[in-house]
């Protein structure tokens, strides 16, 4: 990878817990001595934190599915443009919480967008800048659900309902078969110890070296906190 950084997405539904591993993997590789940068999307800069509002917002019903499509890869755009792609040349570690494998599996899979258009889309906007290794936390869509219970209101994909998100999730069962190289399904059902422990394996078969102390290190300074 010469002098380029490593570049992690996380995935998965609405409530599996992926944000919580991404604070913890950010706390990890701090803890080693990594140069760590962790982003969202839709959002991670001005510009695209606005597209996400407009994207959220669950007043903006009568948006379209092709519109829907266009923001988040608008939004991805300007992140890659203005931070991934010089933090990367840099030889920072970027971790974002969601990247293409999201519009995929609900532009794609969830919406019923062609697959071939929703691919082609994301190429336009990444331009390239491809993740080095995606992880896709896997749990039940009722699972999910509850952990998502007595948070804040729901947003407008999550009004979408139950079964669009089971659709979601068979979408990203599908992005993992497809490129199991780099897309690795991480089983989300158990404690957040447990759940960072098969985490910290596929960070290990990428390359980054972390001790037990590490672990140990995230685990705490995330406690109460992820």
């Amino acid at each position: 990878m010469g002098s380029r950084g490593l570049f992690i997405t996380v995935e998965g539904i609405d409530g599996v817990g992926k944000s919580t591993q991404a604070a913890l993997t950010e706390a990890l590789l701090d803890s080693a001595g990594y140069d760590v940068l962790r982003l969202r999307e839709p959002g991670g800069v001005a510009i695209s934190e606005k597209i996400r509002a407009i994207l959220l917002d669950p007043a903006n019903t009568e948006m379209g599915d092709v519109c829907e499509l266009l923001l988040y890869e608008a939004a991805r755009a300007q992140l890659v443009h203005q931070v991934i792609r010089p933090a990367l040349a840099a030889g920072q570690t970027v971790i974002c919480d969601r990247f293409y494998d999201s519009t995929t599996a609900y532009q794609a899979f969830a919406d019923g967008l062609d697959r071939d258009m929703v691919a082609r889309a994301n190429e336009l906007a990444v331009d390239g800048c491809r993740p080095d290794l995606t992880l896709v936390f896997d749990a039940p869509v009722e699972a999910a659900l509850c952990r998502r219970s007595g948070r804040d209101a729901e947003d407008r994909l999550e009004l979408k309902g139950l079964e669009f998100q089971h659709r979601v999730a068979a979408g990203f069962r599908v992005v993992a078969a497809d490129e199991p190289d780099r897309v690795k399904l991480i089983d989300a059902v158990g404690s957040i110890a447990e759940v960072f422990s098969s985490v910290v394996d596929e960070l290990r078969s990428v390359g980054v070296a972390v001790t037990e102390n590490d672990v140990a290190a995230a685990l705490t300074a995330c406690q109460g906190k992820c």
